[in-house]
């Protein structure tokens, strides 16, 4: 997570989804900030007027990866913390 603090747009998000899939594995209420970071990479490396775009089509992406028997649980639980991760889960 450290490194991530002197990059900046898509690298510094990218570090910090890889910071926080790595650092946080053992809370559960902060599964979300890797994939919430991931998003944030995607729109930042995104031209700006495709950004929006690009913000649905990796939620989308990350959805699709989801196995069947926790897809549920996990919309769910994006629902309810879409607005603390800057509404990135509105795809």
């Amino acid at each position: 997570m450290g490194a991530a603090r002197d990059l900046r747009g898509a690298a510094r998000y990218a570090a910090y989804a890889a910071g926080q899939a790595g650092a946080v594995a053992h809370v559960a209420a902060h599964e979300l900030g890797a994939a919430a970071y991931a998003i944030k990479a995607a729109c930042a490396a995104a031209p700006e007027d495709q950004s929006d775009a690009a913000r649905q089509l990796e939620c989308q992406w990350q959805r699709d990866q989801l196995p069947p028997a926790i897809r549920e649980l996990v919309l769910d639980d994006q629902r309810l913390r879409n607005d603390i991760c800057w509404s990135v889960f509105d795809c």
